[in-house]
């Protein structure tokens, strides 16, 4: 495939990579300006000319993802004897930029349960540049008619229509951020106890109030779960202090408490815990 299709295939993935782009060229070079590749982890698309200059870009691409940088760089290569180099000598006599650019992999977020709150949420959400995993077991919910202003958006939209929930969950990759909030209280409950079952999300969160939660503490401590494992799930979810039971408030209040997740470093702090003050404390 050539970059532009590889570009869609990591980002169909979810995976990161390195846009590289041959920005300026003088005198003899391999490749013209505006030549393009595509590094990921384990693989390359395309080419930028080959010899030291590609390699040391790949090697340099690499190391970018390695730390999970999103900065653009720019590197200018000597094609002559005299240039140090690390991958053998490129005598072409020119002298080449390139930039590198970090395609950061897009979060991953599945709502489990597209009722009033999860239907405003999606809509918020189908806004963003991420994966978006709609998931309900009643089929109605995920009409195509009635997600028109969801599927419109920048997200990618994957629509999930399962009798049995929990089986989307499991298949979901590592990282990402689940929200429970089904119609059935049985059903989150199921959800939540798969969600513990996993140790790699992002972050999971549970609609509900003070009450419902202590029952769930109660009930998944009796399948076996621990209290600091109880502590990765959210719940009430949302933002500490922004009042309003409105479905769009609460949604607004979820959607800006994600945007702090994806960038924050997996941790106590950022993939779980109870906020006893968040928007849904009365929301059952």
């Amino acid at each position: 495939m050539d970059w532009l299709d590889a570009l869609q295939h990591l980002r169909a993935g979810g995976a990161p990579g390195v846009l590289v782009t041959v920005t300026e060229v003088r005198g003899h070079a391999p490749r013209e300006a505006g030549a393009k590749m595509v590094v990921a982890e384990t693989g390359t698309w395309d080419t930028v000319g080959g010899g030291n200059l590609e390699a040391t870009v790949v090697e340099r691409a690499r190391a970018l993802l390695a730390t999970g940088a999103a900065d653009p760089e720019t590197m200018t290569f000597s094609l002559n004897e005299h240039a140090a180099v690390e991958h053998g000598r490129q005598c072409c006599g020119g002298v080449v930029s390139v930039l590198l650019e970090p395609q950061v992999a897009r979060p991953v977020v599945a709502v489990f349960g597209v009722g009033h709150v999860g239907h405003e949420l999606a809509r918020v959400l189908s806004r963003l540049p991420l994966h978006l995993h709609l998931v309900d077991s009643r089929s109605g919910q995920l009409d195509p008619a009635r997600l028109a202003d969801v599927t419109d958006g920048t997200a990618q939209v994957h629509v999930h229509a399962v009798p049995a929930p929990e089986a989307a969950l499991a298949a979901l990759p590592a990282g990402a951020h689940v929200l429970i909030m089904s119609h059935d209280h049985a059903e989150d409950f199921i959800l939540c106890d798969a969600a513990l079952r996993r140790d790699d999300l992002g972050s999971v969160g549970l609609i509900g109030s003070r009450a419902k939660w202590s029952r769930f503490r109660a009930r998944l401590r009796e399948e076996g779960h621990s209290d600091a494992a109880l502590e990765r799930i959210t719940c009430p979810i949302g933002l500490p202090g922004i009042p309003g039971k409105a479905p769009a408030v609460i949604a607004i209040s979820v959607a800006a408490d994600l945007l702090g997740r994806f960038c924050a470093p997996a941790g106590p702090a950022t993939r779980g815990g109870r906020r006893p003050d968040a928007t849904t404390e009365a929301v059952t």
